[in-house]
Formats: C-alpha cells, sequence, structure tokens
C-alpha cells in the first residue's frame, strides 16, 4: 500500500512568502494553476491514500475550490477534509482562515474517519483513517515547543490505545531537531520509516525533517522516498507499506 504525505501550502507554491508583497496577499491570489501541478504530481505517483497538509477548503484564495474534493475526483478516492483549528476557536470563523485544514483522500476500502483535537496550540486537528487492517493519523503539530509537547503526549495515547497497527503522517513542525520527538518514539515504539534522515523543508534546499511518516509493531515499511518536487515549502513524502499477515491473525 503507498502513502503520500504532502503539505501542499494551500496550493501556493514557492513564491517569495505568502504574505508578500503585503499582508493577505496569498488570500485572494489565485491557486489553481498550481494546484493543477501538485495534482498531475500525486496522480502520477498511484498512491492509495494521500495525507495533505495546509489544504485550502474553499475560500476565495481556491476561488471557492475544495482543493482535498477536486484532487480526489482526479484519483477516484474518497476524501475526508476538516479544519485544523480547535472547535471553539475564534479561527472557525474567520474568512479564508476558516477554510485551512487538513485531509485524507484514500480509496474505497476506508472503514471510517474521525476527527479529534489537541487540548493545546492553534493547530489542534487530528484526523484518524480506519482502515480493515491498521489506522492512520494526520497531524499538522504546533509551531510553539511547549505546546507540541503536550500534543505529542496526546498522540501517545491515540496510539497506546489503538487495537490496530498504527502509522502516523504529518508536519510535525520539528524546528529544534527530530530529537524532540525521541522520548515519544520509544514510548510509543513507533519508528521512522526516513530511516536516512532525509529533510523535507525547504523544498527550495531541504535542510530540515519537519515532515514524518511513523509506524508501529506490525507494519512493515517496503520502500521510502522524497521526490523533489516543488510545488510548494515542503517536499511530499512517498512511503510504501504492508500490514505484517501475523499482527492480522493476533487482532
Amino acid at each position: 500500500m503507498r502513502l503520500l504525505l504532502y503539505n501542499i501550502r494551500y496550493g501556493m507554491g514557492l513564491g517569495p512568502g505568502l504574505h508578500w508583497p503585503l499582508p493577505g496577499v496569498s488570500s485572494v491570489a489565485d491557486s489553481r494553476a498550481n494546484l493543477k501541478r501538485i495534482q498531475r504530481f500525486i496522480k502520477a505517483q498511484n498512491p492509495d491514500i494521500v495525507g495533505l497538509v495546509e489544504v485550502d477548503g474553499g475560500s476565495i484564495r481556491s476561488r471557492r475550490m475544495n482543493q482535498a474534493d477536486t484532487i480526489a475526483r482526479a484519483l477516484g478516492h474518497y476524501s475526508v477534509y476538516q479544519c485544523k483549528y480547535g472547535e471553539g476557536s475564534l479561527n472557525q470563523f474567520l474568512p479564508i482562515v476558516r477554510k485551512q485544514g487538513n485531509a485524507f483522500l484514500a480509496a474505497p476500502h476506508v472503514h471510517g474517519a474521525r476527527f479529534h483535537y489537541f487540548d493545546k496550540g492553534i493547530k489542534r486537528l487530528i484526523i484518524e483513517l480506519e482502515l480493515a487492517d491498521c489506522a492512520i493519523f494526520l497531524v499538522h503539530l504546533s509551531l510553539k515547543y511547549r505546546h507540541r509537547q503536550a500534543q505529542l503526549h496526546a498522540l501517545h495515547d491515540f496510539v497506546t490505545a489503538s487495537s490496530k497497527p498504527v502509522l502516523i503522517a504529518g508536519d510535525f513542525n520539528t524546528f529544534w531537531g527530530k530529537d524532540e520527538i525521541y522520548l515519544f518514539m520509544k514510548a510509543t515504539g513507533l519508528r521512522n520509516a526516513n530511516v536516512h534522515g532525509l529533510p523535507s523543508y525547504p523544498s527550495s534546499s531541504p535542510r530540515k525533517e519537519l515532515d514524518f511518516v511513523l509506524y508501529g509493531d506490525g507494519i512493515s515499511i517496503t520502500e521510502f522516498s522524497i521526490p523533489g518536487v516543488r510545488f510548494s515549502d515542503h517536499l511530499p513524502l512517498v512511503c510504501d507499506f504492508r500490514v505484517e499477515r501475523e499482527s492480522l491473525e493476533a487482532a
């Protein structure tokens, strides 16, 4: 099974900045041309599951188009999208911002999707995608270190409570280095599919490993790559995995 993780930056591409030359410019700039490039790239990878971070759910920036639904239709996939801010957050009511979210796209063999929320941070959404033989969580962790640590604590509880093998994919914002998640990985038993620690940010000259696919017992990684495409400020992660038969029998 192939999982593709991509922070697509709302389809805005690289550019000199989301707020250049004036704050708010990105809110009215048209992202549709670059989204087509992203869509073609994703389709060429032939993924079974796509985790999209920083997706526009239909603001003026995307010309009222839900980017997740648009890409999903091109793939022939099911899609699930949600605003990434907390349910009680003021951001849920602000124009443009309330359309900023994350999404899963998947082939029809999905058993269910659930939304959870962290108690700390501005970006609080966790999307849980349940497949027949594993569960995948999609996250976009906080820019603040102490909030990230609280979010990792909450993720630990989700992982340990799962009755199925688990993968966690997302933008972890580990600007202080991947040692930030060392204790979390030790406590959960999760491993990094990116065994060589290849950087994914910034895409123009990658230096930091911010995006992760972490996997637990019962899952084997058969292939991992970070294609060098520059349709966003992040590079995408492509991870091929399989669920081990022994774990299915044990479940």
